[in-house]
């Protein structure tokens, strides 16, 4: 790949990954509803730094010393956002803080954040608020 164009290729990923960091930065801030608040940063941003990170391993090789560090970390942010997010959604739905309610679950299943089946379930003692 001639030099020109991987100059070209490595602005547009800078360009793309700044814009995806700053929607993800503004709907962050500007959504009301904190599930929906949630896929901002999990989404867009993770898109940005993501092609941020790529940018810069592109630069690397066009330098002449490739580096791969900013492969492992992206691979590690694209495992890591979408189990963060699940947990915080999971917590979410389990304190009771949304606004809706959940939909009914099928006849035979429960929401696991929600009830346990007695049967599946050892019995464990309830703990006292004073211990």
């Amino acid at each position: 790949m001639s030099p020109e164009i991987l100059d070209i290729v490595i602005a547009a990923a800078l360009v793309i990954g700044g814009l995806f960091t700053l929607v993800g930065s503004i709907g962050l801030l500007k959504l009301k509803a904190p599930m929906a608040r949630l896929h901002a940063p999990t989404k867009a941003s993770t898109l940005g730094v993501g092609s941020i990170l790529l940018a810069s391993v592109l630069f690397a090789y066009a330098s002449g010393a490739p580096s791969y560090h900013e492969l492992l970390i992206i691979a590690f942010l694209f495992m890591t956002a979408p189990v963060s997010a699940y947990f915080i959604g999971k917590v979410h739905i389990h304190l009771g803080q949304n606004r809706k309610p959940l939909p009914k679950p099928a006849r035979d299943r429960i929401w696991a954040t929600q009830a346990k089946h007695e049967e599946d379930t050892p019995s464990v003692p309830e703990m006292k608020a004073d211990a």
